[in-house]
C-alpha cells in the first residue's frame, strides 16, 4: 500500500460541519500514523484543535469574505498549500470550482466528489447525500484505504470538575443555534414558550437543569432567565458562558443525564461523547445530520413539507410552522 507523509484536507462550514469530518482524518490518520495532517477550513471553526489531536496545521481562510477579497484569500491559501508540497489533498466541496483550487494546489494525489471539473482531481467519489454526512464525508478516503466508518467521538482532555452537580443526575440544555444561520434567515431553534415549558416542565419533575449557551444565544438565554419560575428554583443551573471551552461543554454534556438541544454544534458534540440527546429538528432533515442510535430521539413538529431546507430551499418559510413543537413530546419521555 502507497504510503503519505504529508495530507491537506479542506472542509468549509461550522463547527459542526468539522466535528462531522472527522472520522474522515481519524481513518487516515490510523492507516498513516506517521503523516502530517494540515486541515485547510473557515477561521470560525478553529476550535475543532480543542476537540481532537488528530490535527497537526491549520490554515484558516474568510471564504466568506465580502468581494473580491474572498478570491485573494483563496489564493493566498493557494500559494501557501503549494509550498507545503502535498502528497495528497482530499476536500469535501460539492462546487466545481474545488476541483480547480486541488489542481492548483499542485498534490500528487487529488481526491473530491466528481462534479464538471471532475477531469483535474486524479480520483473522483461519487457524491452521495441522502446518509448522514459523516458517511458522505468518509466516503472521500474510500479510493485510499478500505476502513470501517466509525462515528464522530472525541476524547475529553482535561481535569474539569463537576462542581455541585452529581454525575448522570442532571439535564443539559443547549437551546440555541449560531448568529451566522440567524442572519441568514435559518432559523432552527423553537422560540421562547417551548423553552420555558420544557424547563420549568423538568424542574417540576425534580429534575437538575443545567442551562448552556455562549454569547451566539445570549438573547434568547436573558429571556429565559426573566422567569423567575426558572431562575429561581433550586434544581436550576445557569451555566451560560461558564463553559470555559468547548471541552468543557463536552465533559458537561457526556457526565449528564440527557442533553436537550436543537440540530446545532452542540449537537454534534453531544454525539461525540455519546450523550443521551434529545435532538429537535425544524426545517433541516434528521437522517443528514445525526446517527441513529438508541440513545439518540429525534423531536419534530412532523408536517408533510419538512424537512425542506437546502434541498428545497435556502433558508426557512415565512411561517416556519415545522419548529411549532410541543415540548409535551420530550416531558412525556423523561422520568
Amino acid at each position: 500500500m502507497k504510503t503519505y507523509k504529508n495530507i491537506l484536507f479542506i472542509n468549509f462550514g461550522g463547527i459542526g460541519d468539522e466535528i462531522l469530518f472527522l472520522p474522515t482524518i481519524r481513518s487516515i490518520k490510523e492507516q498513516f500514523p506517521n503523516a502530517k495532517i494540515s486541515l485547510a477550513l473557515e477561521p470560525r471553526s478553529k476550535s475543532i484543535m480543542n476537540l481532537t489531536s488528530l490535527i497537526d496545521d491549520l490554515f484558516c481562510i474568510d471564504i466568506k469574505a465580502n468581494g473580491i477579497k474572498k478570491y485573494f484569500n483563496i489564493l493566498d491559501f493557494i500559494f501557501k498549500a503549494r509550498k507545503q508540497k502535498f502528497d495528497c489533498v482530499i476536500s469535501s466541496g460539492k462546487s466545481p470550482f474545488v476541483a480547480l483550487i486541488l489542481f492548483l494546489i499542485g498534490a500528487k494525489e487529488r481526491i473530491g466528489y466528481n462534479t464538471t471539473t471532475g477531469f483535474l482531481l486524479t480520483k473522483k467519489v461519487k457524491l452521495n447525500d441522502n446518509q448522514y454526512a459523516a458517511k458522505m464525508y468518509h466516503d472521500l478516503v474510500k479510493p485510499m484505504i478500505n476502513v470501517e466508518y466509525q462515528d464522530p467521538k472525541i476524547d475529553i482532555v482535561g481535569d474539569f470538575e463537576l462542581n455541585n452537580l452529581e454525575k448522570n443526575n442532571y439535564i443539559c440544555i443547549h437551546p440555541g443555534v449560531s448568529k451566522m444561520s440567524i442572519s441568514k434567515s435559518i432559523f432552527k431553534c423553537p422560540k421562547l414558550p417551548f423553552w420555558n415549558g420544557l424547563i420549568e416542565g423538568l424542574l417540576n419533575k425534580n429534575q437538575v437543569v443545567v442551562l448552556l449557551g455562549t454569547n451566539d444565544d445570549k438573547d434568547l438565554i436573558e429571556q429565559i432567565l426573566l422567569n423567575q419560575n426558572i431562575s429561581n428554583h433550586p434544581n436550576f443551573r445557569n451555566y451560560f458562558n461558564k463553559t470555559k471551552s468547548i471541552m468543557e461543554m463536552a465533559f458537561l454534556m457526556k457526565n449528564s443525564k440527557h442533553v436537550i438541544c436543537v440540530d446545532s454544534a452542540p449537537m454534534h458534540v453531544g454525539v461525540c461523547v455519546n450523550a443521551s440527546i434529545f435532538a429537535i429538528f425544524g426545517p433541516t432533515n434528521e437522517v443528514k445530520l445525526i446517527p441513529k442510535r438508541d440513545n439518540i430521539k429525534v423531536i419534530t413538529n412532523n408536517i408533510g413539507c419538512r424537512p425542506c431546507l437546502w434541498h428545497k430551499r435556502g433558508n426557512n418559510c415565512l411561517t416556519s410552522e415545522c419548529l411549532n413543537i410541543d415540548y409535551n413530546s420530550i416531558l412525556d419521555k423523561i422520568n
